[in-house]
């Protein structure tokens, strides 16, 4: 029998030079006194595609099923989740209430995966307030974006 999962804490953010335009990323994982910074970039991106990908990134990064506080400063992703979204794009075929097609679907779908390995508790950080860990993120995300 497993024993209780681990907690895990992670802090993402994205980040982009116009919009779209070249972007960033980044998720710090925080367990007990470990901590580990992961970034990455892409030349043609969006905002929204970057605040995805940290999430994606930092969650494919736990190498067993653990207990997670996701925090994000990105209503986008949270609201996705806590408000239902999620389940109602999937309900009408990946389709919005406006009848258009939901955008990044491919990071939502991997998004999901890494999600149902894990019990994730997503916190809406709010951006730019002096959050220690979530400023620390941005500034990743920032250095991660790729020189055009």
């Amino acid at each position: 029998m497993a024993g209780p999962k681990k907690e895990v804490i992670i802090y993402t953010d994205g980040a982009c030079r116009g919009n779209p335009g070249p972007g960033g990323w980044a998720a710090l994982l925080i367990y007990n006194a470990h901590e580990k910074e992961l970034w990455g970039g892409e030349k043609e991106t969006t905002n929204q595609r970057m605040e995805l990908k940290a999430a994606v990134e930092g969650l494919k990064a736990l190498k067993e099923p653990c207990r997670v506080k996701l925090h994000s400063d990105s209503a986008y992703l949270v609201n996705a989740f806590e408000q239902g979204w999620l389940k109602r794009w999937q309900r009408n075929g990946w389709m919005t209430r406006n009848n258009t097609p939901v955008e990044n679907r491919d990071l939502w779908l991997e998004l999901l995966e890494q999600h149902r390995h894990h019990d994730v508790e997503w916190v809406k950080v709010k951006g730019h307030s002096e959050d220690r860990l979530n400023e620390r993120c941005d500034r990743l995300a920032k250095r991660a974006i790729p020189d055009t």
